[in-house]
């Protein structure tokens, strides 16, 4: 296991690094061992009064920055993240814990969607409307204006690039605040860019109190677009916020994702596909397979197979080569998986392996699968963020269709079957913005990203997470 310096946290604010001084500060805590690594500066309302003048300033002259000179700014942004993505990789694993394999692996795809966005910027293309000769309609595409942008801890790399990346190429300044949880992962990203020539104030980045950052910000007139991922309530209260000054809004929220698998399914290759992913990050993924719906011919076989090899899950440090599973992110996660475990084994569930928190220093969970979980357990209708899989046998395709659309959630569902045309009718009537059929992921730089129902509204990635950042005007001259 090898160690890395945990870097000197700061608030970036037009092009000012701002450290701790005397400022009221966060503890920024290491998960697999519970040591603070470092201190951060809370921003004050003068640093965001400042930071939003900056924004409003920066984007007149971002937006008219030529094309070619936007797109090379974030190539070379892109560059050299990968020629550091092992550095930036130890430091979000110090912080946020996921083995240091998922980390790089993160922060690499963190570089690709910045190239794959700043190439995208040459292609939004409006279009000319038939008129009368002499007469003229056109529509175009600009930049919303400055944007507001809060990331969450479980992917510290890509959820602040899924931020900058689009919002920059398609000319707007951005303020972003990442989690407080891990912010040296989301500096680390910002300098880069600031390396790459990014002009000061086009993109700053304040940490705080969440609602009093938030609530400062979305109250001021200079913001015209919100960019949030996070969780079902904080998302539905920044919306009340936005509507105050008619905010545009992009939100990807919570998920509880079905998994159906048919008696026809390639059991070991499914296995293969999703038993890794469901406790990847160590399940704190919004698009984690949760719900495993699995058809009674081939149920029994399919537990058994699925709790083996989560039993030979190796849980540690994320530094450590040999670790498969890291903590969870802070000391809210385990009390909180816990509880819900609990609650499901009193009302009937199954233990298949796992269930416990592992003692000891950090925030570890067992990985956990639970069978014959009860409809009526809590861990059924919410999100568990942890590792914990859930099975229950269904009999008919209608069925399981039923379950999997139960929840208000809609983010990201799973189907598993060698049947064509079960899989294409399954796809089409399950409620969800992402569907992997026989796949084991829904996330890919040029597709589109989000949910509907609870899971939010709006798109990340692909062609239609950089119009996210956009408006369009449609001029008529004659």
């Amino acid at each position: 296991m090898t160690d890395t310096a945990y870097p000197d946290l700061a608030l970036v604010i037009d092009g000012e690094v701002i450290g701790a001084g005397a400022r009221d500060g966060i503890d920024v805590i290491d998960p697999a061992t519970g040591d603070t690594l470092g201190v951060l500066p809370k921003a004050t309302r003068a640093d965001l009064d400042r930071a939003l003048d900056a924004a409003q300033r920066s984007h007149r002259d971002w937006r008219a920055t030529p094309l070619d000179t936007r797109v090379g700014i974030l190539k070379k942004t892109a560059a050299l993240i990968r020629e550091r993505a092992q550095d930036i990789g130890r430091i979000a694993t110090r912080e946020q814990g996921k083995p240091l394999k998922e980390a790089i692996g993160e922060t690499l795809y963190a570089a690709n969607l910045f190239e794959w966005m700043a190439e995208e910027s040459r292609r939004t293309y409006g279009r000319v409307l038939v008129r009368p000769p002499g007469q003229l309609a056109r529509v175009t595409y600009e930049p919303v204006g400055p944007v507001a942008a809060f990331a969450p801890w479980n992917f510290p790399a890509l959820n602040v690039a899924r931020k900058l990346a689009p919002a920059l190429a398609a000319g707007n300044a951005i303020i972003v605040k990442p989690a407080e949880e891990t912010p040296a992962t989301a500096l680390a990203i910002l300098q880069a860019l600031i390396d790459a020539g990014l002009p000061a104030g086009a993109a700053q980045m304040v940490f705080g109190d969440p609602a009093e950052v938030s609530g400062h910000l979305l109250g001021s007139p200079i913001i015209r677009k919100l960019s949030f991922t996070g969780s079902v309530p904080v998302g539905k209260h920044l919306m009340k916020l936005a509507a105050d000054h008619a905010i545009r809004t992009t939100m990807e929220l919570g998920g509880h994702a079905p998994v159906l698998v048919f008696d026809d399914a390639d059991i070991d290759r499914t296995l293969d596909l999703i038993a890794p992913n469901a406790f990847r990050n160590s399940g704190q993924v919004c698009v984690s397979p949760t719900r495993f719906y699995v058809q009674s011919g081939v149920y029994d076989r399919f537990v058994k197979a699925f709790g083996e090899r989560v039993a030979a899950m190796k849980v540690g440090n994320g530094l450590d080569d040999a670790t498969t599973m890291g903590p969870l992110a802070n000391p809210r996660r385990p009390e909180a998986v816990g509880r819900m475990v609990d609650d499901a084994k009193a009302k009937g569930a199954r233990v298949v392996s796992g269930g416990e928190r592992i003692d000891g220093p950090g925030m570890f969970f067992q990985p956990t699968v639970l069978a014959d979980v009860p409809i009526e357990a809590d861990i059924m209708n919410d999100e568990p963020f942890g590792p914990v899989a859930l099975f229950c046998p269904f009999d008919t395709p209608d069925q399981a269709i039923e379950q999997a659309n139960r929840l208000p959630f809609g983010l990201a569902s799973y189907v598993f079957t060698e049947n064509g045309r079960q899989a294409n009718r399954v796809a089409d009537l399950i409620e969800a913005g992402m569907v992997a059929v026989n796949h084991g992921s829904v996330s890919a730089i040029d597709a589109p990203f989000g949910g509907i129902k609870d899971s939010g509204h709006g798109l990340e990635d692909g062609a239609e997470g950089l119009k996210a950042f956009m408006v369009s005007k449609t001029v008529h001259q004659a």
